[in-house]
């Protein structure tokens, strides 16, 4: 069924105002992308491709304090992992062209250059019952103002001293229509303009005509846009650009117990609660790879959700369910001891060394199996052992039995040490119980994981939200989770020592985890086993 924006090209189409479709990505080169910007990548290169079109991405460039070219470069790269294909555009090769609309918009009595103060300028605007006041510099002569705009230019102007306003109706009901400001000047370093400039547009006057530039057929972007969509078009149409982009408004992307503001998330990164912006537990583009999450699971994640014209909240867990089905199916599975505790299998001999089959990925048996080794002393969860266990226990207690998986039946004879301090615990093989040769008749309960005296040392990474799950906190602030990470020096089976820099594997009854792409033998969880989203309702 097709969305609401399909609609609309169809119709474009279908009546010929539109012959090319052509969509952007207008990211701010002032921080990483994040998965709300996802949605609105997805959904650009979807209208683009489904209609034989092209997506632009295109940096808004147009406040030097806050950009920096290591945002660019990452915009870039997060934009090409989730698929997009295409030109990059930069709005500050327009600057000549914007300056130009503005000249035309003095020339016409559309434009005036005042010198009222940021504080009066904010009281005479009005409020949503009260109409604005005009400024006494709203009729100053139009030679004037042009002669003070090029002596903006000419940076002849101190910082915040004049603006560049548009004459539209200071007692309109929209407030963004009340003479808003189009340019300011700001005597910046740009990061692609060097120092030429002193004058920069705001972001509603550059924005629009950005887009006729690049000919762009149909400006999709997010609700909280809605009320500029009339000194868009009042930009475009004053300026006088021939065949005008139109705008349309989707709802924007809400997850549960996710910052979804790129300057919260600067302030995370500056106050250094996370360690960057890739930290896993960030909901940024990068964070999500560099945690395991695959450019797939993003889209389709996106697709799932929809394009709405109403703002919603979707479920952390939808995010989740995508990434842990594609695991389900391409994910190795593996053994790793995140709180090791031995187990000496006592009626073994010292040395002792044999080879087990096991089976690579559960849901897909077609895939075989590989080899793991048996040894006398092996390693299993701490709380996979208890000396007074809990009712309906189904692990390893004195006197009980469990499976190790793919391997023996096994039957605890005691342990060593205190029972609030358990230093080691010892077993027996039961004999003629081996996996799949297993003629015994013996039924035991639980089936544990573990690994031999062959493991070796890693770092695993455990993650949580970033806030605590309380919506009535305003402040994120106060919703930090300060337990969003754990750390733990684990065991892990040989075998993935080898594996390469962003490899995810299913660690048996730990999680999908995936190996960081940055540090040594450093395994990140990606999501938990158990789908909370997609699980049967009662």
């Amino acid at each position: 069924m097709a969305n609401f924006i399909e609609e609309i090209i169809d119709s474009d189409l279908a009546a010929g105002r539109e012959t090319e479709i052509i969509t952007r990505f207008p990211p701010e080169p002032n921080g990483y992308l994040h998965i709300g910007h996802a949605k609105a990548i997805c959904l650009n290169v979807a209208m683009a491709k489904k209609y034989n079109g092209k997506c632009n991405l295109r940096f808004d460039d147009t406040n030097p304090v806050k950009e920096d070219d290591e945002f660019v470069q990452s915009i870039i790269k997060d934009a090409r992992w989730l698929g997009w294909e295409g030109d990059v555009y930069y709005a500050s090769d327009y600057f000549e062209i914007m300056y130009n609309a503005a000249v035309t918009l003095i020339k016409k009595g559309k434009a005036y250059i005042d010198d009222v103060t940021p504080e009066d300028m904010k009281k005479m605007r009005g409020t949503l019952t009260e109409a604005g006041v005009e400024s006494k510099y709203r009729n100053r002569p139009i030679a004037e103002s042009l002669e003070l705009f090029e002596q903006m230019r000419a940076g002849k102007i101190a910082d915040g001293a004049l603006v560049l306003r548009a004459k539209i109706d200071m007692a309109s009901p929209n407030i963004n229509m009340r003479d808003p400001i189009i340019y300011r000047v700001l005597k910046a370093h740009h990061h692609r303009q060097g120092d030429k400039w002193c004058v920069y547009p705001m972001y509603d006057f550059a924005h629009p005509i950005e887009d006729a530039v690049e000919n762009i057929s149909h400006s999709i972007c997010t609700l909280e846009f809605e009320d500029h969509r009339p000194l868009y078009d009042w930009v475009l149409r004053e300026c006088e650009f021939p065949h005008p982009p139109h705008q349309y408004e989707f709802a924007r992307l809400n997850i549960r117990r996710t910052i979804m503001s790129k300057r919260y998330l600067k302030k995370l990164v500056d106050e250094e609660f996370v360690s960057g912006w890739d930290d896993p537990r960030m909901p940024t583009i990068a964070g999500l790879r560099r945690r395991g999450y695959t450019p797939s699971s993003i889209r389709e994640f996106c697709e799932r959700i929809g394009v709405a014209k109403a703002n919603s909240e979707v479920e952390t867990a939808q995010l989740e369910s995508c990434i842990r089905e594609e695991l389900n199916a391409a994910a190795p599975r593996a053994m790793a001891v995140i709180e090791p505790l031995e187990l000496v299998l006592d009626n073994l001999p010292d040395g002792y060394c044999e080879e087990l089959d096991f089976e690579i990925n559960q849901f897909q048996p077609e895939k075989g199996s590989r080899k793991i080794t048996l040894t006398k002393r092996v390693y299993i969860e701490k709380s996979d052992f208890a000396v007074v266990p809990p009712p309906k226990y189904k692990r390893l207690t004195v006197g009980g039995t469990v499976r190790l998986k793919s391997g023996y039946i096994i039957k605890c004879t005691g342990y060593d040490g205190t029972e609030n301090d358990v230093k080691r615990v010892h077993a027996e093989i039961v004999a003629g119980t081996k996996s799949g040769e297993d003629n015994s008749g013996i039924k035991v309960k639980g089936v544990i994981h573990w690994v031999s005296d062959k493991a070796v040392k890693a770092k695993v990474r455990l993650y949580d939200y970033l806030l605590i799950d309380d919506d009535s906190i305003p402040d994120f602030n106060d919703r930090l989770n300060t337990e969003s990470l754990v750390e733990k020096e684990a065991l892990i089976e040989e075998y993935l020592s080898n594996a390469a820099k962003g490899d995810s594997f299913q660690f048996m009854r730990q999680g999908y985890f995936c190996r960081d792409i940055k540090e040594g033998l450093v395994f990140n969880r990606i999501v938990g086993l158990k789908d909370a989203y997609n699980k049967p309702k009662a």
